[in-house]
């Protein structure tokens, strides 16, 4: 009985790892239709992004363990808008976005890490001295990226829209950005998972931002808070130049 039990399992999981392939090629394309996107967290970064997704033709579930608290902004924002829970958030998003104080991954993690393996999960957080403490000192010996990668394991996830403040975000991406003078702003982004990085890049695009690779997630500490790379309001080409990538 319990061999039964063990290899229905196995067969289940199998079957949604199949799922999540199958999903992601669609997500991946040059011109991707518009998804569905959960949002852990709905302050300044996730809101921010969340709401230039939703102007895009996005539907944004912005998730808040008290989602009656979002009301006003899902009222004004319309239709593909919606508040949920973050479990709630994460079953409703073909991809997720983090945007969380640092401080709050290990319990993130306790609560969530289960229900976002295999999800692609865009990462914006930064980690802080005064506000992260050992967290903080993780973050240094090991890397951001690496970092986030323990707090989420078996996630899909890329590292993108933590090189800036959200003020720069919300005035560079108005418009889709293409009014911005010069070109649109670069975001970097980095993942080791080729095909969540096209679904990173795709909605880089689609909130007003041109995307930059820079490289797997242990290249997100070229980019990371107090990094050369970070907060640069220029464009693709002038962030390349910038971070050594090349044309």
């Amino acid at each position: 009985m319990r061999s039964d039990r063990t290899t229905r399992r196995a067969a289940l999981a199998l079957a949604a790892g199949f799922s999540v392939a199958a999903a992601l090629p669609a997500l991946a394309q040059d011109s991707p239709k518009k998804i569905r996107i959960g949002v852990i967290g709905a302050g300044n970064i996730g809101g921010t992004i969340g709401t230039l997704w939703v102007k895009d033709g996005h539907e944004v579930m912005f998730a808040s363990r008290h989602p009656e608290t979002l009301a006003p902004m899902i009222a004004e924002l319309g239709a593909n808008a919606k508040a949920g829970t973050p479990e709630e958030a994460i079953k409703f998003g073909d991809a997720v976005f983090v945007a969380v104080p640092y401080k709050a991954y290990p319990d993130l993690s306790k609560d969530l890490a289960a229900s976002l393996a295999g999800k692609v999960v865009l990462d914006a957080g930064n980690a802080t001295q005064k506000r992260d403490g050992a967290l903080y000192d993780e973050v240094q010996a090991n890397g951001i990226g690496t970092t986030s990668a323990k707090y989420f394991p078996g996630a899909k996830l890329v590292r993108a829209f933590n090189a800036a403040n959200y003020k720069v975000f919300a005035k560079a991406g108005a418009d889709g950005g293409n009014d911005r003078p010069g070109g649109r702003m670069a975001i970097p982004i980095a993942g080791d998972d080729p095909a969540a990085l096209k679904v990173a890049e795709g909605l880089v695009r689609d909130a007003g931002f041109d995307p930059v690779v820079v490289g797997p997630l242990k290249d997100a500490d070229k980019f990371a808070m107090g990094s050369p790379g970070f907060g640069h309001e220029v464009t693709a080409p002038e962030l390349r130049e910038k971070l050594g990538l090349g044309k």
